[in-house]
């Protein structure tokens, strides 16, 4: 008799559980272990590094090692009597938000082995050393990485295909429908913390840019948009190219630094976007203009 088909997705779930708990293994129990026991004789990388570069492995390991990969394994052993995946995979997918934090760090800790291997001969060794075992496959220590990276949206992936190939009556459908919604959530959990990453960043650099002034420094900002901008002189009918960086909160009226050592730019003016008022102008000679008024003070400014 041929093995419905649900039944081949849920061992193929299995069966890439089995390799991703020893894909956990070896990043956990091998990578980070060895790292951290010569980290502690100081001869390599300070212990802080290790730990920053592999993040929450050890607890994304032990819950895939000790509670879902043998409840998977209970449930597929029992299949005949007991045809259904769906409860143990809502079980599983409130701990998937685990990942957020893994994900989000997962560009810096790249980052850091690059920084480390050009700096630490012995910490190059030591990962050289681990990489040529058997068990790595010819594979890098970054590429083992990318696995945890991969694995939440492997389990969308399946289980969309699992919902799709259940029979109409199968006692698994309400459970496994409500399992993926949960996986899909989760799965844009770990999205939105890596657009937070991606957002703090960006918004480091604005800071580095603008000589990171401290009244202006503020992680809850929010960039809205930057570009260059005339700055039109009624006195003598001139114009001088300024920058703008509008925020959430406040608009920065800048001016570009002729010599760039450091910050790129030198902010005059830092006006409220609370009560500020923009009109447009209708000026022949100055197409493209608009007044910016705000509590501070009145700029008149063109586009390009």
């Amino acid at each position: 008799m041929q093995e419905p088909e649900e039944k081949k997705i849920a061992l193929e779930l299995l069966e890439t559980e089995q390799a991703y708990v020893n894909r956990l293994h070896l990043l956990d129990q091998v990578f980070y272990t060895e790292l951290m026991k010569e980290a502690k004789t100081g001869k390599t990388v300070p212990e802080e590094v290790v730990k920053m570069i592999f993040s929450n492995i050890s607890s994304i390991y032990q819950f895939h090692a000790e509670f879902f990969l043998p409840e998977l394994q209970k449930r597929m052993e029992d299949w005949n009597c007991n045809p259904r995946i769906g409860d143990v995979i809502q079980k599983l997918a409130p701990f998937l938000k685990m990942y957020g934090e893994y994900v989000k760090n997962f560009d810096k800790a790249v980052e850091l082995i690059t920084a480390w291997s050009e700096k630490s001969p012995p910490f190059q060794e030591l990962i050289a050393d681990i990489q040529k075992r058997k068990v790595c496959a010819n594979l890098t220590l970054q590429h083992h990485m990318l696995e945890p990276v991969q694995r939440i949206p492997r389990y969308e992936l399946l289980l969309k295909d699992y919902v799709r190939k259940l029979p109409p009556q199968s006692p698994d459908r309400g459970d496994a429908q409500k399992a993926l919604e949960m996986i899909f959530v989760v799965a844009k959990h770990s999205n939105a913390a890596i657009a937070e990453m991606e957002r703090l960043q960006n918004l480091w650099v604005v800071y580095q840019r603008l000589g990171l002034e401290d009244d202006i420094v503020d992680p809850s900002n929010e960039l809205i948009k930057e570009g260059p901008i005339q700055k039109i002189s009624t006195r003598n009918n001139s114009t001088s190219e300024k920058y703008l960086f509008l925020f959430n909160n406040m608009l920065l009226y800048c001016v570009p630094k002729v010599i760039q050592v450091g910050a790129e730019f030198q902010v005059h003016l830092r006006m409220d976007v609370e009560g500020m008022k923009v009109r447009e102008l209708k000026d022949a000679e100055f197409p493209h203009t608009f007044l910016v008024s705000g509590k501070q003070r009145t700029l008149e400014l063109q586009a390009r």
